[in-house]
């Protein structure tokens, strides 16, 4: 597998994640009612799985080569990809603290909570969709299959030695968690 499929097949986990997490922000919006440990448990897995397995195999590895092979860091697609991985960062920690005070008892603190969820979850799938489009075509057409070679097997080493072994199942439950906590919690017909 190419390393751009690896990570497109990341992105389908991802979003599975963010699918339910939009519906978990809509409905807190709009009065419903949600645990704070779901954006909790959302926060974790975007934490661990988006951003400690899937974006540093993108930062540390595919953009590094990107960069090593004459693109900038600091303008076009790299300095882009990296600012909107700094923004994610930025909401999550904001979306996780909110739920932590909704978790407390701070009423307010719902909608920041929706707010910042659906800001993450907006700034995500347009992240996805500038990489499955834009960044990963021109990764494909510009490295050799010996460059792609390397660079999956970087991801692999990523996998088993960096973030250890069994995190990609781990995540993997956490996402069908979080997808059966929203199915089961849905409005009558």
């Amino acid at each position: 597998m190419e390393a751009t499929e690896i990570l497109m097949a990341e992105h389908r986990v991802i979003e599975r994640v963010l699918d339910a997490l939009e519906q978990a922000a809509m409905r807190l919006a709009s009065g419903g009612p949600v645990p704070a440990d779901f954006f909790l448990k959302a926060a974790e897995f975007i934490k661990g799985f988006a951003d400690g397995y899937h974006h540093k195999k993108e930062e540390d590895v595919l953009f590094a080569e990107l960069v090593a092979g004459g693109f900038s860091r600091e303008s076009g697609p790299v300095a882009v990809m990296l600012g909107q991985h700094e923004e994610g960062r930025r909401l999550t920690r904001a979306m996780r603290e909110s739920a932590l005070r909704m978790r407390d008892g701070d009423v307010a603190a719902a909608g920041q909570v929706a707010r910042y969820a659906l800001s993450f979850v907006s700034l995500l799938r347009d992240h996805i969709r500038k990489e499955d489009s834009i960044l990963f075509p021109l990764v494909d057409r510009t490295f050799s299959p010996e460059r792609q070679t390397a660079v999956a097997a970087a991801f692999e080493h990523i996998e088993h030695e960096e973030t250890g072994e069994g995190v990609h199942e781990k995540y993997l439950a956490l996402a069908s968690e979080l997808e059966q906590v929203i199915a089961s919690r849905r409005a009558p017909a």
